[in-house]
């Protein structure tokens, strides 16, 4: 599975921006897809994860500002994030589990700044 995420950039605080992630190589409709972030120096941190039935799962930081989401037929996962301030500001990068093993994409960088 090779995973392309996209949809980072430059936004002002309290903006919105939308990550896709797609996935090629085989089919992920049925795996559990997730996205994480990271700042230099510091520790991938979970933000959230879509199951295949669709439900979901937020950390406490994003929870209702953050909303996870997957197109089965474009075998994609998204991230709609809002009221974005400045410390949402890292590399997002999207997971998908699959057949016991992780794979990751490339991160997408997201600033929050004025």
């Amino acid at each position: 599975v090779q995973l392309q995420a996209s949809g980072g950039g430059l936004v002002q605080p309290g903006g919105s921006l939308r990550l896709s992630c797609v996935a090629s190589g085989s089919r992920v409709s049925g795996n559990v897809m997730g996205w994480y972030r990271q700042n230099p120096g510091k520790q991938r941190e979970w933000v959230a994860t879509i199951y295949s039935g669709g439900s979901t799962n937020y950390a406490d930081s994003v929870k209702g500002r953050f909303t996870i989401s997957r197109d089965n037929a474009k075998n994609t996962c998204y991230l709609q994030m809002n009221s974005l301030k400045p410390n949402d500001t890292a590399a997002y990068y999207c997971k998908v589990v699959r057949i016991g093993r992780d794979y990751w994409g490339q991160g997408t960088l997201v600033t929050v700044s004025s």
